[in-house]
């Protein structure tokens, strides 16, 4: 088994291969894996002259409390028939990280298909994120749309630029190549989208992209969503209710700052009446992961609205098992001197009189950008410390609760 980096020319063919094979790829949206593989960098796992697994990573940004933070986000781990059950996955994400983190990205985050594979590489799992169905004639919203832009392929780059200047809170990822827009355009070809376009200079403000398996009467999803003010999202909500009079059912996740149930006549009414595919419904899953690449870095970028508050961190990190036998990084793993408040930092090294916590990375990462408190991290996760430090963190890192916005 060799790990390499990605050969379009050499490589291609057989990633649409391993892409077909677990599913995720069809005649129709054929383009979107070269896409993938260009909108930053992809690793391979070559056995017997063919790739057998891949990982893509693409550069962005995670927003922390306004302040934006370098991000690696893998954008597509993949792994053969042939491959399985040896693991290619692990090692060539584990070579990814390696060369994003040498390349300055501070975080990684992942799109999961389930709960404890990426565990292993430091990941700890998001928050939830609550889609919701309804009834677009349902929506109770004063704002009447104006005739929107009709949007297609040809637009991305004005979405992109749009997604790029959208109203951004905690939590969000922002990827920052063109292709990473034109990748999920082109994964769904029968899309299409609805716009406005007030910017100053006459660009792209706000929109939505969407489509359904059934174009007459929905369910419609809401693929990509763009505002900068929430005047705007309102108007993007009224040109839902437009085309209610056909279309039977909406799926939109639920943004920052917003409960959608606020906007919806009778919600509960309607999630308790089921039939015919058109069902309104409220679900939450955490599917998004992250973890720190770079903790003095991360924490030279936060800034809290807090009293200052100073402990010693004891990290482990099981990336340290699979680089073992690397000469480059190992992970964070170690011990430090943490500074949270108006100005934080990491410090390798204990302090003298400081309590102390001990936490995974995995563990860390979810508390540093506010998943839940430390309180409820020592209840599930690998993070333990006294009582009054506990609380103590619960007071510090007071969150808004970090939402992606922008899944790959």
């Amino acid at each position: 088994m060799q790990l390499r980096a990605y050969s379009q020319e050499r490589d291609l063919a057989h990633i649409e291969r391993i892409w077909r094979e677990i599913g995720w790829m069809n005649p129709n949206n054929k383009p979107m894996v070269a896409t993938t593989m260009g909108a930053g960098r992809t690793w391979v796992a070559e056995v017997d002259g063919a790739a057998e697994a891949q990982a893509s990573t693409a550069p962005g940004t995670l927003n922390y409390l306004g302040n934006e933070i370098p991000l690696a986000a893998v954008t597509a781990v993949a792994t053969s028939h042939v491959g399985r059950k040896k693991g290619l996955a692990t090692r060539v994400l584990a070579e990814a990280l390696q060369e994003v983190r040498s390349g300055g990205a501070m975080l990684a985050g992942l799109g999961m298909f389930d709960q404890g594979f990426y565990n292993r590489l430091g990941f700890g799992t998001g928050s939830y994120e609550h889609s919701v169905a309804f009834d677009p004639a349902t929506l109770t919203i004063k704002t009447r749309a104006r005739t929107p832009q009709r949007l297609g392929a040809d637009d991305v780059p004005q979405m992109h630029a749009a997604r790029l200047a959208r109203l951004r809170t905690h939590g969000a990822n922002t990827l920052l190549p063109v292709a990473a827009t034109l990748a999920e355009v082109q994964d769904h070809p029968e899309n299409s989208g609805l716009g406005y376009c007030d910017n100053p200079d006459g660009s792209l403000s706000h929109f939505i992209w969407f489509g359904a398996s059934n174009l007459e009467h929905g369910p419609y999803r809401i693929r990509l969503i763009a505002y900068q003010t929430y005047d705007q999202f309102l108007e993007l909500l009224a040109l839902l209710r437009d085309i209610s009079d056909q279309v039977n059912a909406v799926e939109l996740r639920e943004p920052a700052g917003i409960q959608l149930q606020d906007l919806i006549q009778q919600p509960l009414k309607h999630i308790r009446v089921q039939g015919k595919g058109y069902e309104a419904f409220n679900h939450a899953a955490a599917f998004w992961q992250t973890r720190i690449l770079d903790l003095p870095g991360c924490l030279a970028h936060t800034h809290l609205n807090a009293e200052t508050l100073r402990f010693n961190l004891r990290l482990s990190d099981p990336f340290a098992v699979l680089a073992a036998d690397s000469t480059r990084w190992h992970g964070e793993g170690g011990d430090y001197t943490i500074t949270l408040g108006r100005e934080c930092g990491a410090e390798r090294g204990f302090s003298a009189g400081l309590e102390q916590l001990d936490a995974s990375v995995n563990a860390f990462s979810r508390l540093w950008l506010g998943v839940r408190p430390a309180s409820g991290l020592a209840v599930t996760d690998d993070l333990s410390a006294s009582d009054a430090l506990l609380q103590a963190l619960d007071r510090t890192l007071r969150l808004p609760v970090p939402l992606v916005d922008w899944t790959y």
